[in-house]
């Protein structure tokens, strides 16, 4: 794959400026791309440590993939509700969903592949079997896989259509404004960094409830309903009106050295069981 990237600010280094513009490329993988020659200015490849003035055209060359398969591994899941049709599964912090670049392995996926064996849908392709929406790698709490195809198709359209409901735990800096109220700011990718989301005129629709449950000096202890399912959601709504996650350095929040992440946790998950057409409510404590 060929891109042409224009270089935004003036001495950043070219290995940064590639990491921060290409979605999903580390640093590492930036600079190996540099060392290999494959990106250039001119037709002359440029140096990874090399730092172009503003408005400088680079064509990046980035490889194929390579196709790695994907294998179940003995991963102990913290499994809330399964039976034939669908799992849903208390996902822990620092867990990757589905294998990625930079997380080959160690995913909720291999966990899914040895705990279900070949019982996952296939929609979604080799590398996310079952898997019919995500959270982030440092929020934890529930997470619903399919077993089958039948079961995917009507799981995704109660995304849709919201009938697969998904209330979430959150501390936020600052005292919120309101003790209940909506957010409705369209969410799009980061017009300069491209690994980060944010509100942006023309984006696609996001909308969160949220409801104060406890306030403290200085935090709030809220829960956030998601009426859409928009990537970083809460995290970005949240910093939005001036109250980004506790931990959530990505998007404002302050570091805590007792935390790897946001304090986000997917608390509640209510579903329409694919076969039974049951109303399944689910959930599962706070982690430590």
């Amino acid at each position: 794959m060929l891109l042409t990237l224009t270089t935004d600010r003036p001495g950043e280094r070219a290995d940064q400026f590639l990491s921060r513009s290409v979605e999903g490329l580390t640093r590492s993988a930036a600079q190996r791309l540099l060392e290999q020659g494959r990106v250039t200015q001119d037709g002359a490849p440029i140096k990874k440590n090399a730092r172009p003035d503003a408005g400088i055209a680079l064509l990046v060359e980035i490889p194929d993939p390579e196709e790695v398969p994907i294998v179940p591994q003995d991963i102990p899941l913290d499994v809330v509700y399964e039976d034939e049709d669908v799992i849903v599964v208390n996902k822990p912090v620092g867990m990757v969903v589905h294998p990625a670049p930079g997380h080959p392995d160690g995913t909720l996926v291999n966990a899914l592949l040895w705990h279900c064996g070949d019982s996952l849908s296939g929609i979604n392709g080799e590398k996310r079997p079952g898997i019919v929406h995500r959270i982030d790698r440092d929020t934890s709490g529930l997470i619903i896989a399919a077993k089958h195809d039948a079961a995917h198709l009507a799981l995704s359209a109660q995304l849709e259509d919201h009938s697969l409901a998904r209330v979430y735990a959150c501390v936020v800096q600052g005292g919120l404004p309101q003790d209940a109220g909506t957010i409705d700011a369209p969410i799009a990718r980061h017009h300069t960094d491209r690994k980060r989301m944010a509100v942006v005129q023309g984006g696609k629709r996001a909308v969160t409830h949220y409801a104060v449950l406890t306030r403290y000096s200085g935090y709030t202890y809220a829960q956030c309903q998601l009426e859409t399912g928009r990537t970083h959601q809460i995290r970005v709504h949240m910093a939005h009106i001036g109250h980004p996650l506790l931990g959530d350095t990505v998007y404002g929040g302050r570091a805590v050295k007792s935390l790897a992440g946001q304090c986000l946790h997917a608390r509640q998950l209510t579903f329409v069981h694919p076969r039974t057409g049951e109303t399944i409510p689910v959930e599962c404590p706070l982690p430590d």
